[in-house]
């Protein structure tokens, strides 16, 4: 019987694990994310399974390699906290969901540009401090009228456009290796284009390190429609937040919404007493800016149809594996960057 040590489980997931296990594996359900302090919960696993923010280094994949595990998987499509090299050098085999239901990430996405557009943020605020006058800075567009910029035309993106054009909105994006299928279902367009028209910017890119760190930074933000709307759930990294916060005191973004940030192994799973004791300082400035700012703790694909997609998909990989010592969704050192 295969042993697999799953990290990130939370109590609310474990009957999808249990429900989707047709090949009986036994699992060992770890509730929080893998870190140096937590790495012998896997001792005696046959195989690891884990999910964005967990800490799969060299020294944790040299401890795996030391008990004799050799598939550590990840239940997400980003894959940028797996070490390949440290892997590959070790005979560690990696792989991933290479994609879940694109409408989660993309409905949150959508709820957060819209809020901002339509200044709900601002009115909640307002009415929750017994303030029910009609101000000036609650005065708003319609969507129909207005143009939503895509960054990243792959599944996700495309399925936010979609959500968009139904609401008559026109849609541009932006993507430097557009399929087929963006180029039938949006308008693509060059970034600077992309960033003067649009009333809401919507980020969908994969994050690179050492490629696109801080892409949304000063000369970014300055591109964009003054007034305009920035949204991010893909990646905290590809976010310059002091560039951000400086474009919102000025006036070029109307507001930001985020559901991702840098070091967010330090947040996520935790809670804290006050906003003074949240160790991240961007995420503490991004939280006292709001009602501007809106934040959620990483739930874009915390939806049903996401999570069954994960667990099925890597439980395929896991049976792919140990029937055949591979799986198609392998991961190695000279993987192509897809979006």
């Amino acid at each position: 019987m295969v042993k697999i040590a799953a990290y990130g489980v939370r109590a609310l997931e474990e009957p999808y694990f249990d429900r989707l296990n047709q090949d009986q594996f036994t699992c060992k359900y770890v509730r929080e994310l893998l870190t140096h302090d937590n790495v012998a919960a896997a001792k005696g696993s046959d195989a690891v399974l884990v999910r964005g923010n967990c800490v799969v280094d060299r020294q944790n994949l040299q401890q795996f390699a030391d008990w004799g595990i050799r598939a550590v998987f990840t239940r997400s499509v980003g894959y940028n906290h797996l070490d390949l090299q440290a892997a590959a050098d070790l005979g560690i085999t990696l792989a991933r969901v290479p994609g879940y239901s694109p409408a989660a990430v993309a409905e949150l996405a959508l709820t957060l540009g819209m809020t901002q557009f339509r200044r709900v943020n601002l009115a909640v605020d307002q009415t929750r401090q017994a303030n029910f006058t009609v101000s000036a800075n609650l005065f708003s567009r319609e969507i129909h009228t207005a143009t939503v910029g895509i960054l990243g035309a792959g599944r996700i993106g495309l399925a936010e456009a979609k959500l968009y054009q139904g609401l008559g909105a026109r849609v541009l994006a932006y993507d430097p290796r557009p399929s087929a299928t963006a180029q039938a279902t949006v308008t693509v367009v060059p970034l600077s284009e992309l960033l003067a028209q649009s009333d809401i910017v919507s980020v969908h890119v994969p994050y690179f390190p050492g490629e696109n760190d801080n892409l949304i930074d000063t000369e970014f933000l300055a591109q964009m429609k003054p007034g305009a709307v920035l949204v991010n759930t893909a990646r905290g990294e590809l976010a310059d937040v002091p560039a951000i916060l400086n474009a919102l005191d000025t006036g070029q973004l109307s507001g930001y919404g985020t559901d991702v940030f840098r070091d967010e192994v330090a947040l996520l799973g935790k809670q804290f007493a006050t906003l003074d004791e949240v160790p991240n300082a961007e995420a503490r400035q991004l939280m006292a800016a709001y009602p501007k700012v809106l934040v959620t703790p990483h739930v874009g694909s915390y939806t049903e149809p996401a999570l069954v997609d994960m667990i099925r998909i890597s439980y395929a990989n896991f049976h792919d594996f140990f029937t055949t010592g591979t799986t198609s969704n392998a991961i190695r050192v000279a993987a192509t960057k897809a979006n």
